[in-house]
This record gives structure tokens, C-alpha cells and sequence, in this order.
């Protein structure tokens, strides 16, 4: 698990204001985290079939990092 340290990374809080990109599309910032993500690990946005997987700790602080932003 990351500690607060890790969610005020430079890295997690650039991918945490990426995903408010999407919002336009979807405010759901479960998605829009994992999109950013994914795109940060694969260098591609998910199309409707990709299962590629992201890792879950840095999708979840991304997460946590856009939630402190709300």
C-alpha cells in the first residue's frame, strides 16, 4: 500500500489532473483514473476490448490524489 508520501508524487499528481481530461466524456473518476493510467503504462488510451492490466498501486493513488482534489 502507498503512503501519503507516494500520493503527493509529482507523477501521481500530473496522472490525477490528466484524468480530469475526461470528464467531458464521463465523470466518473474511477474510469478516468484507470484511463490515464493505463495510457501511462501501455502509451495508449484502452480501447473497448483492451484487458491489459495497470498496476493497482499507482491506479489507487492516482485515484486518492483526485480525491483530494474534489
Amino acid at each position: 500500500m502507498l503512503a501519503l508520501a507516494d500520493v503527493m508524487d509529482p507523477l501521481i499528481e500530473r496522472l490525477a489532473a490528466e484524468s480530469c481530461e475526461f470528464d467531458s466524456t464521463a465523470r466518473d473518476p474511477e474510469r478516468n483514473c484507470w484511463m490515464v493510467v493505463h495510457r501511462h503504462v501501455h502509451g495508449v488510451l484502452p480501447s473497448e476490448y483492451d484487458i491489459r492490466e495497470v498496476p493497482e498501486d499507482l491506479y489507487l493513488a492516482v485515484l486518492a490524489a483526485r480525491r483530494g482534489r474534489e
